[in-house]
């Protein structure tokens, strides 16, 4: 489910993308295109309208989020501690909600996204007012499907935060996994067993969203 390197996260995917303005394009999305990117310092992606067209690359600066297949990723600037490649790129959204779980992979290679974490708080990149939408940290005003369900990312080791918003997300740990994944996944009873009775623990939390994911399924949300 979660995968370092994939066909899928190297291949071209139906998607959308707001920029900075929160203006919505539909096309397709290369989310690892490789090569390098318009702006140092910046995971990017590549983007066409149609099969047709000639690929651009949008840098992380020109953008607030994006949905490329079924996976939504979002724009973070790295914290003081700084990231593996770069200072500003993309953050997965492996679950949504009030409090939701964002993952991050080691940057590998050179272009395109995947991000690497050092532990700290993220800062996150700061959008419009209004209301809907992810607020300020995630781009205020937009409202976007977020819930991951593929593979994604590049090599890496990947690590997990956990927030509102990535202006406010913080380390998800072996200390605090217990509580903050029970709220995170609390609309899911037998789940939040299994993670309370510590089926499933931070090392194997590839398996504990995989059975999330299922069960989620399983009732048609």
């Amino acid at each position: 489910m979660l995968l370092c390197i994939t066909a899928k996260s190297q291949s071209w995917q139906p998607g959308h993308f707001y920029d900075v303005k929160g203006t919505k394009s539909t096309g397709f999305i290369r989310v690892n295109p490789g090569g390098k990117g318009p702006i140092k310092g910046e995971g990017f992606i590549e983007y066409k309208e149609t099969d047709k067209d000639d690929p651009i690359k949008l840098s992380a600066s020109d953008l607030r989020s994006f949905v490329a297949g079924r996976d939504s990723f979002v724009v973070a600037i790295a914290p003081a501690a700084g990231w593996a490649k770069y200072d500003m790129d993309f953050v997965h959204v492996a679950v949504d909600g009030p409090i939701r779980l964002f993952e991050a992979r080691g940057a590998a290679g050179d272009g395109g996204s995947g991000v690497g974490f050092s532990p700290g708080i993220g800062v996150g990149v700061a959008g419009g007012g209004g209301t809907g939408g992810f607020g300020g940290g995630l781009g205020g005003g937009i409202s976007i499907p977020i819930g991951g369900r593929g593979g994604h990312g590049k090599g890496g080791k990947a690590v997990y935060y956990y927030g509102a918003n990535t202006a406010s997300m913080k380390p998800l740990t072996n200390e605090n996994f217990v509580d903050v994944m029970t709220e995170i996944m609390g609309d899911e009873p037998d789940v939040v067993e299994k993670i309370q009775t510590k089926k499933y623990s931070l090392r194997d939390i590839d398996k504990l969203l995989t059975y999330f994911y299922q069960t989620e399924a399983s009732h048609g949300q």
